[in-house]
Order: C-alpha cells, then sequence, then structure tokens
C-alpha cells in the first residue's frame, strides 16, 4: 500500500535533476570532510535537503556504473564492463529502459549534458534511449590523442555531440563544466515554459582527468587546479539551484548529486580522496564503490538530515518511478524502490537484503548484506608503496596485490582494515551463499560461472574492407 506522503506526490509528481560527476572521491566535499578547498553550494544544499554516508554505485568504473544508475540494473546483467572506448562496437542494448524513457512515459520532457559513455556508435546514443537532447562527450575525456598513458594513434580526436551529429572535433574542455551546467539551465527553463516537467540529466565529465576549468573559474577555489574543477562543479549546482527557485518550482524539483565512481588514485595531486576509505576508484573496496550523494526536495525531504542507510545507483531508477507513477520496465531489474529512505519514513530500512559489488568483465569481488560484507579473493591494483603521479600524469598501479577471503563490518570498520571472518564463522558462511546466488545469477568470470539472467548488450557488426 502507499504511503499518504507518496500519494500526495504521485498526484503532483516532481520535475528530477541527476548531476552525476566523474570520479569525484567520497572526501571530495567540505560537508564530507575536505579541508584543502570549501564547496558552499553543495554545503547549503546538505543543509536543505539530506546527505547520505552509506550511497554506493554497483562497480567502479565509468561504463557499467552509468548503465546501472540509468536503467537499475548491475551492469554486468546488461553486459557492460568497464569503459567503452573509441572503438567500441557494442552499447547499451535497445530492449533497456533507462530513466529517460520511464519518464517520457510520463510525459517529461529529457535532456542529458556533458559525458554518455554507453556507447558512441548511433544505435548506443542517448537520442535513441529516451533523451530529447544531447550535448556533450560519448566517452571519457581522455579518450583522445593527449592521453597520457596511451600509445600514439590509440585514440582518435575527441568528438562532440549535438544530438546525433558531431559538430567538432578536440573541444575545449575549459568549458565544458560551465557548459553543460548553462544547457541544463536553459533545458530547464525551456521545458518549464513548455508547461512540461522534465529530467535533466548533467553528467559532468570532471574531476576526471585531464582537469580544465574555465577562465572565471581559474583560481576559484585557491589550492591548484583539482580544487578550481570542484569549486566550479559546486558553483554550477548553485547555479541550476538558483533557477529552480527563480522560476517557483523549487518545492516542486528533486535533486539528486553523486559521482560514478571514486578517485583516480594514481594521479595524485589530480584526483580525489576517500576520506580515509581503502583504496579508489577501480577496486570494490569502499573508497571505490562508495561516493558523495545528496538529495534535496524542498518541503518533502526533511532537511539537514544525514542518514547511514545503504543504497546504491541501481535503486534510483525504481525510486523515480515510484515518486512519478511510472510502470517498471517489463524484465528484471535489480533495484528497489527507496522512497522511505530518500523521504525519511518511519522505520525507513535498506530497501534491498544483499548487494553484489562486481569489476572488469564480470568478477565478482564482494557482497554485502546489513553492516556486513565480505570480500572474496581477488587480485586488485593500488598505489601502496608506489610514487603518486603528479601535474596531470599518473603514478603506475601495483597490480598484484591480493586480498583473500576477508569480512568486515562497516559499522564499525568503514575503512575495511580489521577482518574479523574468524569472530563471525556464520556471518561468512551465510555471506557466501549470498555470493553463490549472485554468481548462479548474473555469473563471475572469477569462478568461470555463467549467470542465468545476464542479457546482451546491443552489438554492432564490425564494418567490411
Amino acid at each position: 500500500m502507499l504511503s499518504l506522503a507518496l500519494s500526495l506526490l504521485i498526484a503532483s509528481p516532481p520535475n528530477v535533476v541527476i548531476i552525476f560527476c566523474d570520479d569525484l572521491g567520497y572526501g571530495d566535499l567540505s560537508c564530507q570532510g575536505e579541508q584543502r578547498w570549501r564547496t558552499p553550494h553543495l554545503d547549503a544544499m546538505a543543509a536543505e535537503g539530506v546527505r547520505f554516508t552509506d550511497f554506493c554505485v554497483s562497480q567502479p568504473v565509468c561504463s557499467a556504473s552509468r548503465a546501472s544508475l540509468l536503467t537499475g540494473c548491475y551492469a554486468n546483467r546488461l553486459s557492460i564492463h568497464g569503459a567503452l572506448g573509441p572503438h567500441a562496437k557494442h552499447g547499451l542494448s535497445a530492449s533497456e529502459t533507462t530513466l529517460a524513457e520511464l519518464c517520457k512515459s510520463r510525459g517529461y520532457a529529457t535532456a542529458i549534458h556533458g559525458k554518455w559513455h554507453l556507447g558512441h556508435l548511433p544505435p548506443f546514443l542517448p537520442t535513441r534511449h529516451g533523451f530529447d537532447e544531447f550535448s556533450g562527450i560519448p566517452y571519457s575525456n581522455d579518450m583522445w590523442p593527449s592521453h597520457p598513458e596511451a600509445k600514439k594513434g590509440t585514440y582518435p580526436p575527441l568528438p562532440f555531440f549535438e544530438n546525433e551529429e558531431v559538430v567538432r572535433v578536440q573541444p575545449d574542455q575549459r568549458s565544458f563544466t560551465t557548459g553543460f551546467t548553462d544547457r541544463t539551465i536553459a533545458f530547464i527553463r525551456q521545458s518549464h515554459a513548455a508547461e512540461k516537467p522534465f529530467f535533466a540529466y548533467l553528467a559532468h565529465p570532471m574531476p576526471h582527468v585531464p582537469l580544465f576549468v574555465s577562465e572565471s573559474g581559474d583560481g576559484l577555489s585557491g589550492d591548484g587546479v583539482l580544487g578550481d574543477v570542484i569549486a566550479e562543479i559546486d558553483r554550477g549546482v548553485g547555479q541550476i539551484l538558483d533557477a529552480l527557485k527563480e522560476l517557483g518550482i523549487d518545492e516542486n524539483t528533486l535533486v539528486v548529486f553523486t559521482s560514478d565512481n571514486g578517485p583516480w588514485l594514481s594521479y595524485g595531486d589530480h584526483a580525489g580522496t576517500t576520506a580515509g576509505l581503502r583504496e579508489g576508484k577501480g577496486t570494490t573496496f569502499e573508497g571505490g564503490i562508495r561516493v558523495p550523494c545528496i538529495a534535496r526536495w524542498p518541503g518533502t525531504i526533511p532537511a539537514g538530515r544525514v542518514s547511514g542507510v545503504h543504497w546504491m545507483t541501481i535503486d534510483v531508477l525504481p525510486t523515480v518511478a515510484a515518486l512519478i507513477d511510472a510502470p517498471l520496465p517489463d524484465h528484471p531489474i535489480d533495484g528497489r524502490d527507496a522512497t522511505a529512505v530518500l523521504l525519511d519514513e518511519k522505520d525507513a530500512s535498506p530497501p534491498r537484503p544483499t548487494s553484489a559489488f562486481y569489476y572488469h568483465t564480470g568478477h565478482l569481488e564482494a557482497v554485502r548484506k546489513g553492516q556486513w560484507k565480505l570480500h572474496l579473493p581477488h587480485t586488485y591494483r593500488t598505489m601502496q608503496g608506489q610514487p603518486q603521479g603528479g601535474g596531470g600524469k599518473p603514478g603506475r598501479y601495483r597490480w598484484d596485490a591480493k586480498i583473500e577471503e576477508a569480512l568486515f563490518d562497516l559499522e564499525s570498520d568503514p575503512y575495511e582494515r580489521h577482518d574479523v571472518a574468524i569472530a563471525h564463522p556464520d556471518v561468512v558462511r551465510e555471506l557466501r551463499e549470498v555470493a553463490e546466488d549472485w554468481r548462479a545469477r548474473l555469473g563471475d568470470t572469477l569462478t568461470g560461472r555463467t549467470g542465468s539472467e545476464v542479457r546482451p548488450a546491443g552489438q554492432i557488426d564490425p564494418p567490411a574492407n
């Protein structure tokens, strides 16, 4: 049965704005503990809404993380792995239902400005997946000829799209953060003028390296280019919230701010921080998967709340579906409705009984139930003991680090320092069974398992010579 609060919301469904940063670390906002620079607009957004301290992505890498946000599915269910590059011949399947398509089913205008990264070929572009408009790049901003780690000729010039047309190559990245913010605000104004509800997806390409900042943002933080980039993102958030207030739709708009994974630690002073969480991007330790998340909806989300309830990007789609009274996809999804968590309804609890954390080409590396997280044996990359990168040049990861089966109590040890498996054998046995269930359903390339519920990605045959 719907709660009274949710029933009232459905009678006047909200606009939705999702701001999705790239490689922003858990500790990179001043409301999350950052001391080198300030993020006053995001701090204010948290004070006016809710800040979640246990919000996670499903995979700590670009394409997989975005697939999960937009479909409500673990990315390996969709056969989307890693970070799709300019030579990929696959992308998000047309048979999947995105947040944009969900919103369009309820009459919403939809737009994405920024980074897509779910396939750069025509059948996979945002305009084929429910978005009315798209401006931006099809994959990461480092996938261009100047990539510091790629051999010469690896990447073609970076394309910039307007809808389905490449309008220029090698765009000036100094205009990315301000430009995509401005386009998002213009879309909000246009939708409001047309009296249409809207879903705006602002997918910032940064603070993923290479870092660029506008002329007006240069020196904004007083602490180097990384701080300037984050300060410019923060300033843009303030501009979006100001526009909503100016238009008189502030109290009818849900705004969610988060990131696709943790920081890319090998870049040293061009990488963010995890506030002490273990490791970073490219690992399933908390520093790779736990990200900042702030939600604001004046008059509906109680102000000034800090919530430690665990939920994930895969829960965003079913939560929005509940808020706008849209039907869920016909095919299975992994996310669950988290409106009670979002709205702070009485006795709100985590939306799912268990969580799975995959990486690479479908490696099941960790599972979670409640406060308990079990790492399964796997190797991982680390910068421990390695020289840090600097000035936009990366250091070198060690790729031989390995963790054996290990149990962590995230309630008392979110930093994953103390393996308590010996003290809790019953919990270990239970989580092994959880892992077996996910292997049966979604597979596990580490143990050679094929999942019974995995669906194929969209495919394009290579062109004939």
